[in-house]
């Protein structure tokens, strides 16, 4: 049966306590019932940990951990990983959500096609939970593709264990994408589906970033973890930097 297989979903947590409620209850709202939610708290010095504790006492399948310090996302994310159960690996953070048949319509699609790891659209909010757009995804994906731009979103990718292991973060920016990068280069492409299944929350300081950081982040990606000749870089550089621009005209 289709819900015999057990998904591990990590979400690493940090002063979240006006959104880490809806984000929970995306996850009990799905039809895939087969799941355990695994928050880990990176010492919240609002009442993130409490509020979670308090609904882990009503759900069984929500594990709730706490760091012994602050340790940034990346530890966090891999802490919760080492303590996953699951032959699935999803993701959500806890001021995102995901539409109720996200779970059940990317394992079918995972088993219907015979894939290893797959991805979804999905919707921009701001903080107040207002629609800003659907970033749609490319039905096919190859690593290439994944050099010029970062083609998932963290919050839809889902991967199998059995086949790949469990794949950890690297201390790097953009740990979310190189983990990608990881995965797509072990396999000849892998297909997604055009239907927008969650909701990322996008936040004013996240579009304020520093954007000379962000392209230090993507050239070290390029030639220390990828090991791209100069040539190659600079090629799927202009990639990534088209690509970046386009991103960012469509949030405003």
């Amino acid at each position: 049966m289709l819900q015999k297989d057990l998904v591990s979903i990590i979400m690493p947590m940090y002063n979240c306590k006006n959104y880490v409620v809806d984000s929970i209850g995306s996850v009990i709202l799905q039809t895939y019932t087969n799941w355990e939610l695994v928050v880990v708290d990176d010492c919240s010095i609002d009442s993130s940990y409490e509020i979670v504790n308090k609904l882990s006492k009503n759900e069984s399948r929500i594990r709730l951990y706490q760091m012994p310090r602050n340790s940034g996302v990346t530890k966090v994310r891999n802490y919760a990983l080492s303590l996953a159960r699951g032959k699935y690996i999803a993701f959500l953070d806890s001021d995102d959500l995901w539409f109720p048949e996200k779970l059940y319509t990317q394992i079918t699609f995972l088993r219907e096609k015979s894939l290893f790891f797959t991805y979804s659209s999905y919707d921009a909010i701001d903080g107040k939970s207002h629609y800003i757009n659907t970033r749609y995804s490319l039905p096919k994906i190859t690593y290439a593709d994944m050099l010029k731009s970062n083609r998932i979103g963290h919050l839809t990718g889902i991967y199998d264990v059995d086949y790949f292991g469990k794949v950890y973060f690297e201390e790097v920016g953009h740990e979310d994408y190189v983990m990608w990068l990881k995965l797509i280069k072990q396999i000849p492409f892998t297909l997604g589906l055009k239907e927008s299944l969650a909701q990322y929350r996008v936040m004013s300081d996240s579009l304020s970033s520093n954007k000379f950081r962000v392209l230090g982040w993507q050239w070290y990606i390029y030639r220390k973890i990828e090991k791209l000749t100069l040539v190659q870089s600079s090629y799927y550089f202009i990639f990534y930097l088209y690509n970046a621009l386009k991103k960012r005209r469509k949030l405003y």
